[in-house]
């Protein structure tokens, strides 16, 4: 694995949750009132304080209703009078209705890359999370965030039995140097034991997260946080802090233990070929152990702009509803 050398740390990791951003029970589909609010709130929290208010778009390629780029490109006429200076962020986003329905009818989360089927899904998984990609990117640079997709299969990334094997980490930094928001994500990659598999953003993130140690992580899911048992249960209860100790072991410290008195319970939708809420949190407890701590919340709600601007480090208040993962020094 190559190393990895940047001229200044990065401030925050960003998961954009795939159940968040998309409708996970249609096929293919984006949650756009949600994406636009998502990039509207990174673009907030990335903006290290320039005077100007004006967004300028930077994705001129042609979409539905609009197709007049003129106006984009008047914008840089005082090019001085718009430059924003955003601090050093790095995204990466699940699949959601995108990629997981390909990989879980083809097995490709599985291996096997002999069998046609498996070969086909490959392809088929990697088409639907790279045109995701390509959507977020220009949802990010339609917000005025000089977003670069990075598809992880593409870059290098590779797995052995599901761990990450190599992954050249210098495309990554070498963008983040240059002024540039890396758009990492849950792709297909190959794997030296099994053919191939599906490496997740959240793995990809714990992955970031070693190497390039930002100052905090944030998970936008689609729900308030982590819960004690599935969240649709009407007696589930929002573990607002989880400690992780030095052997990587996680406990809940908000609420107390014994006023949840029951278990906690973690499900895996059937469809999910990368683990969901329990992958999550086994990933957020190895990023928190490296003294990183990690908030996950609700995407496009206040929590998440005050997650993301960095306002918890120094104390959660009452009224921040999300779960926050931290080594307990």
């Amino acid at each position: 694995m190559e190393e990895t050398n940047l001229n200044q740390t990065i401030r925050c990791i960003v998961k954009l949750g795939g159940a968040a951003i998309t409708c996970k029970n249609e096929l293919e589909k984006i949650n756009e009132e949600n994406l636009e609010t998502v990039s509207s709130h990174l673009r907030q929290a990335m903006n290290l304080g320039s005077c100007s208010t004006q967004v300028v778009g930077m994705d001129w390629s042609k979409r539905d209703a609009v197709s007049d780029i003129s106006s984009s490109l008047c914008d840089f006429g005082d090019q001085c009078q718009f430059n924003v200076d955003f601090s050093r962020f790095v995204v990466v986003h699940g699949a959601g209705s995108f990629g997981h329905f390909q990989a879980s009818k083809s097995g490709v989360h599985k291996g096997g890359l002999n069998q046609p089927l498996v070969k086909a899904g490959f392809v088929a998984t990697r088409i639907s999370v790279t045109t995701l990609n390509l959507e977020i990117v220009r949802a990010l640079a339609r917000e005025g965030i000089p977003s670069i997709g990075m598809s992880p299969y593409s870059c290098g990334w590779s797995t052995s039995e599901r761990n990450v094997a190599s992954a050249d980490l210098s495309g990554v930094a070498k963008a983040i140097d240059s002024g540039f928001i890396p758009v990492l994500h849950g792709d297909a990659v190959l794997d030296e034991r099994l053919g191939c598999t599906i490496l997740s953003g959240d793995v990809i993130i714990r992955h970031l997260a070693e190497h390039l140690r930002p100052e905090y992580v944030v998970f936008l899911t689609d729900v308030s946080g982590v819960y004690d048992r599935p969240p649709t249960d009407p007696n589930a209860v929002l573990l607002r802090e989880i400690a992780v100790d030095e052997d990587g072991k996680w406990s809940v410290v908000k609420p107390t233990p014994q006023s949840l008195n029951k278990q906690v319970e973690i499900t895996v939708a059937a469809h999910d070929t990368t683990g969901g809420m329990v992958t999550k949190i086994s990933e957020a407890a190895m990023i928190a152990k490296l003294g990183i701590d990690v908030y996950i919340v609700k995407a496009a709600t206040s929590h998440s702009l005050r997650a993301l601007r960095g306002e918890l480090r120094h104390g959660i208040p009452d009224d921040w509803l999300g779960t926050v993962i931290r080594f307990s020094r």
